[in-house]
């Protein structure tokens, strides 16, 4: 299964972390890690939100690479636009 890594540079990983979860979790299963992050579901694609004190990583899982492509495109879509005033911008790795 593709997957893919994304970063982004925020002392305020926590937030976003929990902005985006619960913006998500009306329309699909969410649910909290351990560690404080937060485990999304969109149909066959997971999506993996782990906060830290000075970055947010995102993990993304996909049966294709097109799927890949499109799941990346709404997480970065969605937290850029909830991070708008500190110019937040996603960096992804294969």
């Amino acid at each position: 299964m593709p997957s893919s890594l994304g970063h982004v540079t925020t002392d305020a990983a926590r937030r976003y972390a929990k902005q985006f979860a619960s913006h998500f979790g009306r329309k699909i299963p969410v649910e909290e890690t351990p560690d404080g992050g937060h485990r999304l579901a969109f149909q066959e694609t997971e999506v993996v939100l782990q906060p830290a004190d000075d970055h947010l990583l995102i993990r993304v899982t996909s049966p294709d690479g097109t799927t890949l492509t499109t799941i990346q495109d709404v997480v970065s879509s969605h937290l850029e636009r909830f991070g708008r005033r500190n110019e937040l911008t996603i960096t992804w790795e294969a």
